[in-house]
């Protein structure tokens, strides 16, 4: 397991590089001069001088480039201008908030989609199967941008059971997750029915119905565990997802976490703190996918020994 784990962290390196790259071409090959960008085109000849030696925008591209790569090696993302605080120290005070957000979509997604997917491949082609596909339908219908504010009227302003806004106890927690949760539910309960519908047909299930054991502990102890592979990988890519997803959620919930620290930063022309926040998200997002793939491991040993080869 660990020349598995090695093998990965390995191939995570020009990944990394490239994220970092590209990161750094988004931000300096568009059009127009993000000085006049952030200080707006009143502002005096010097001003904008001394905020382009800031930026290192005064040397050439590839110079910047390697300032910037060997800046984020030493975990150095810049300076927010609109605050002085070091871009990475600003990140890291708003992470705790959004990956808190995700871990309780993940909750919610997790406590809706494996009832409803396990129900409608064992209750296959009955009215309980039809609920739960259209339950599905409609979440993966529901943008979080409609979808949030419906909450908010509902929950909130017309029957007061829980707060409007902002980040405190659970009761703060609840429509945010749900808002984010729903859609993701709605993937996992048809992909989790489909994948235990595939095992369902297979040769072991057969045998160890045939041998007396009870249906319940087949399902349970057998074929569930061989049908997380292909859940798990949407739950990593989604986990990741919802990190760039966040910043509607947040927004409308005015959420204190990184989509709303990227928004502001955005409307206040903060541009090292725009680019940094990209830069994690990107690197958050890539860090799950590793983390997802190695988890494949644990789930199928078959997948560490054909990598092994």
């Amino acid at each position: 397991m660990t020349g598995y784990i090695l093998r990965r962290l390995a191939s995570l390196v020009p990944v990394v590089f490239g994220v970092v790259t590209a990161v750094f071409l988004m931000a300096h090959l568009i059009p127009g001069d993000p000085v006049d960008i952030m200080l707006g085109e009143t502002a005096q000849p010097a001003q904008k001088e001394a905020l382009r030696k800031a930026l290192n925008l005064d040397k050439p591209l590839g110079e910047q480039y390697l300032l910037y790569l060997e800046g984020v090696i030493r975990g150095d993302l810049g300076t927010s201008i609109r605050t002085g605080r070091p871009v990475l120290e600003e990140i890291l005070r708003r992470f705790p908030a959004t990956l808190e957000l995700a871990a309780g979509s993940i909750v919610v997604a997790l406590l809706i989609a494996f009832p409803l997917g396990i129900i409608a491949a064992v209750k296959k082609d009955t009215p309980a199967d039809g609920a739960s596909l259209f339950f599905s339908l409609i979440g993966l219908s529901m943008p979080n941008f409609w979808l949030g504010p419906l909450l908010i009227l509902l929950f909130s302003i017309k029957l007061n059971l829980l707060p409007v806004a902002g980040r405190g106890g659970l009761s703060h927690l609840i429509l945010p997750s749900l808002t984010m949760g729903l859609g993701m539910s709605a993937i996992l309960t048809r992909l989790l029915r489909s994948s235990l519908l595939d095992e369902f047909g297979q040769d072991y299930v057969k045998t160890a119905l045939s041998k007396g054991l009870p249906r319940r502990r087949v399902l349970l102890v057998h074929v569930m565990k061989n049908s997380m592979i292909p859940v798990l990988t949407v739950m990593g890519l989604q986990f990741g997802a919802l990190l760039a997803g966040s910043i509607i959620t947040e927004m409308i919930f005015s959420w204190p976490g990184i989509g709303y620290l990227t928004i502001s930063a955005i409307n206040n022309r903060d541009y090292p703190l725009v680019q940094g926040c990209v830069l994690f998200i990107a690197l958050f997002y890539v860090l799950v996918n590793l983390l997802t793939d190695m988890a494949y491991g644990l789930f199928d040993p078959r997948i560490r020994y054909e990598k092994a080869e």
